[in-house]
């Protein structure tokens, strides 16, 4: 039984894309081997119960399918005991030597998630319960818009449920806000802003109040049940039911939560990183293990960086001399910031033709992938603009894994709220970061995987997820891409984005640096947009960690492939090596080394 400190609850965790630590030495059971695949599934599935969200997005339709997650404190508590009550089950039930190859993987991390949670929940109520990137409240509303299917009467009936029950979950951050200020934690004054414009944009609009454009919500509900066969009494029964719960129980919800985080913005004047937090070094130490699941040290970690940008910095003169251009590095940042054929008009107009040329993108990668893949998803990959009620509390773009059974297609999102931060040469390679090669072939295939018990298929890890993903960037080049030379600076660009995170990260939270501070360097080192700019470094001072998994993770990965393109010569396969690396789910960095050694070992036979 774990011992628990003082409770408070926490937000979408399961949105939160984890790292993971060493798993621990797994001792040998006395047992003969069972099913441990079905064991494995019945723990999934005990878990998953607990979680009509998660059922929501994995396309499933169950009696909970108006109802929302317990976020309680207590059930974070719960839920890690169970974990390890299941690794001691796993350990007096099991013969680890008489497992499958496949069978010990998934023991490993299954026992790599228990500990890593473990870990962290010391560090629980570190956790901003609400801030500006990491979408607590707009992932509740795109549960409710883009995965809660209305399909009949009585999903309908549990869309209106879910409206009414988004009172309990608001409260329930209303009171972690309050409870996390007592221990010593706000989100930095910067944040507040933009969360609260966002809460007041979702809780607004007809017939919640008087204005004139309707709440994007009811708007959503009246369309997918206009798509049913209703009689006109049915339907204005549901409407009626749907616009009582949107003005009572869900805006008394938001309310609640706006004079909180108002009062909240009153007395929050600083914008420091985790290190000013209650024991925030030690917090910080934490958030790099579970990003990134390597061994390395906030020093360490920002003398990569630091070498990294300067690496990249000279492939970037390359560039200069290769079109001409007669300046410093400096200067060049500013010529393509300021060159009009790098952005899309700012008009819905200029936003679709983004999208037309991201579908593009992914058809030409489609044409070629069998060069380069033996095995891509059969799930459908769509691309679309992010929402514009949830544009202020998402990041520059994302992917959205598909439903369970492939109805739902995995959707690559970009954000498109202002085309002047767009940057058309950047945007090519986030496209295949974000889709294919990148995150579309990595999730999407997990999920499809044959023999793997279930939670394997849906687990993830951060720097493998985000290092396969800018892997994904260099490797389109590989495929042809990025003829244009302003292209491949774009990508270069990326690469040097991911490398300053690096610095930044660690900066902020390890070297005290000011978000002024940051943005200077950021401003200094890359030619991203200024927008960009203040987005990137507002997102690294409230998600300690996250950013570092992305650079290191493809740093390992592109070492790896040296490594058996040595050791096999003629006899190496990009596409058997692809296989090696995503062809068994996510894994942590330290176990994706040992699988592409099993793969060395099998090739060389």
């Amino acid at each position: 039984m774990l011992s628990r400190p003082a409770l408070v609850p926490t937000a979408l965790l399961y949105l939160v894309l984890l790292g993971c630590q060493p798993a621990p030495e797994v001792p040998v059971a006395k047992e003969p081997a069972k099913d441990i695949d079905q064991v494995f599934d019945e723990i999934f599935e005990r878990e998953l119960a607990l979680s009509p969200i998660r059922q929501s997005y994995l396309g499933r339709k169950t009696d909970q399918l108006g109802e929302w997650d317990d976020f309680a404190d207590e059930r974070t508590y719960e839920r890690v005991e169970r974990a390890q009550a299941d690794v001691e089950r796993l350990r007096s039930e099991f013969v680890y030597d008489a497992l499958t190859e496949q069978q010990q993987l998934s023991y490993d991390l299954f026992v790599f998630n228990a500990e890593r949670d473990a870990a962290n929940l010391k560090f629980h109520r570190h956790a901003y319960v609400v801030d500006q990137f990491n979408g607590q409240l707009s992932g509740l509303l795109t549960v409710l818009q883009n995965v809660h299917p209305i399909e009949s009467v009585q999903d309908a009936e549990d869309f209106i449920s879910r409206i009414a029950g988004l009172e309990t979950v608001l409260n329930q951050f209303t009171s972690d806000l309050q409870d996390r200020e007592e221990f010593g934690v706000i989100a930095p004054a910067f944040s507040f802003p933009a969360v609260i414009a966002d809460a007041q944009s979702m809780s607004s609009g007809a017939p919640i109040d008087d204005a004139a454009e309707e709440n994007a919500l009811f708007t959503d509900f009246r369309d997918k049940i206009d798509a049913l066969d209703l009689d006109l009494a049915d339907r204005d029964e549901l409407l009626m039911r749907a616009s009582a719960a949107l003005r009572g129980p869900f805006a008394d919800g938001f309310r609640a939560l706006i004079a909180e985080l108002e009062r909240l913005q009153s007395i929050q004047k600083d914008n420091h990183g985790v290190w000013a937090l209650p024991n925030g070094e030690a917090y910080y130490r934490n958030r790099i293990l579970h990003h990134t699941a390597l061994d390395l040290s906030a020093e360490e970690i920002h003398a990569i960086g630091l070498s990294e940008v300067e690496r990249i910095h000279g492939e970037m003169r390359d560039i200069m001399l290769e079109v001409g251009f007669d300046g410093t590095l400096r200067e060049f940042f500013d010529a393509i910031r300021d060159d009009p054929d790098n952005y899309f008009e700012d008009t819905d107009a200029g936003r679709e033709q983004f999208l037309e040329e991201a579908r593009q993108q992914v058809a030409e990668i489609y044409e070629i992938v069998g060069d380069y893949f033996n095995q891509v998803p059969k799930a459908d990959l769509d691309v679309r603009r992010v929402e514009p009620w949830r544009e202020n509390s998402t990041s520059i773009a994302f992917y959205n894994r598909p439903s369970e059974d492939g109805s739902r297609p995995g959707i690559y999102y970009a954000n498109l709220a202002d085309m002047n931060n767009v940057q058309r040469y950047v945007f090519t390679a986030i496209t295949y970061h974000e889709s294919a090669p990148g995150h579309h072939f990595q999730l999407a295939l997990a999920q499809e995987l044959e023999g793997l018990p279930t939670f394997r298929k849906f687990t993830s890890y951060g720097a493998f997820i985000e290092g396969w993903a800018l892997y994904a960037e260099q490797l389109a080049r590989e495929m042809g891409f990025y003829e244009n030379p302003y292209h491949n600076f774009g990508r270069l660009q990326n690469e040097l984005w991911r490398a300053a995170r690096l610095v930044l990260d660690t900066g902020i939270h390890a070297k005290q640096w000011t978000r002024e501070a940051s943005i200077d360097y950021f401003r200094e080192n890359t030619p991203l947009s200024e927008g960009d700019i203040v987005t990137e470094v507002e997102r690294f001072f409230v998600n300690p960690g996250q950013a570092l998994g992305y650079k290191l993770g493809m740093m390992k990965i592109l070492a790896l492939r040296e490594q058996a393109q040595t050791a096999l010569g003629d006899r190496f396969d990009i596409r058997d090596f692809h296989d090696a690396v995503i062809g068994a789910g996510s894994i942590p960095l330290g176990i994706l080394e040992k699988q592409v050694e099993r793969y060395i070992a099998a090739e060389s036979e």
